[in-house]
């Protein structure tokens, strides 16, 4: 299932560095960091990113009941580490049905989570309303954090955003209404700090939101 890297802000080809230029580059968005094929979810699968990223890798951790890790990727190469990462999850719904969580760990100007929230990026900023009190909070790892609601995005999905350890949150959830899994101040982990435990992430069948937001 290993396919080409591609952008993180469009999901076009992007070329290789060579002898033109010395990073990737889309023909859209000029120099990116590039998204790695996604992973069908294994342990293994998940600890190839957690050794190779230079963000945080958040999942809800322990899982509310009945959710699966299902599918990781993340943006960057060898040289320069992956600078954006993205988890999916799923599980039952607040209001019955099932329900998709995808969460986004990104340096500034990645696009990633831009991309998936379905919101022109790269970044978060001029869709929050931060002078207003956050719609939600998650205790990432161990901080108290507010994530604010997205706005301009597509119905299907409720969006919010934040900052983690200095870098951007976002959280991507389907359909809208079990958007109100982020009300339950979920407790997130960074997965680089939860040694051995990676073991015991139960998976699940790979997320389509992943391949195609």
């Amino acid at each position: 299932m290993r396919g080409e890297p591609s952008c993180p802000k469009c999901g076009g080809r992007v070329r290789a560095p060579g002898l033109f230029a010395d990073s990737w580059q889309c023909d859209a968005h000029g120099t990116v960091y590039p998204l790695q094929p996604v992973i069908p979810p294994s342990v293994e699968a998940l600890s190839v990113v957690v050794h190779r990223t230079q963000v945080p890798v958040w999942m809800p951790w322990p899982l509310p009941v009945g959710w699966l890790f299902t599918g990781v990727t993340y943006a960057g190469d060898d040289r320069s580490g992956g600078r954006a990462t993205a988890v999916a999850c799923t599980g039952p719904g607040p209001l019955g049905g099932m329900g998709e969580l995808i969460l986004v760990a990104e340096e500034l100007g990645v696009g990633l989570g831009a991309r998936y929230a379905g919101v022109d990026g790269p970044d978060p900023g001029p869709y929050m309303s931060v002078e207003k009190p956050p719609q939600a909070k998650v205790l990432a790892a161990g901080r108290p954090t507010p994530l604010w609601h997205v706005s301009a995005t597509p119905d299907d999905r409720a969006v919010f955003a934040g900052e983690a350890r200095g870098l951007w949150l976002w959280a991507v959830v389907w359909p809208e209404q079990s958007g109100l899994l982020m009300y339950d101040e979920l407790v997130l982990t960074d997965l680089r700090d939860a040694g051995a435990e990676v073991e015991l992430v139960p998976c699940g069948a790979l997320s389509p939101r992943l391949l195609k937001p």
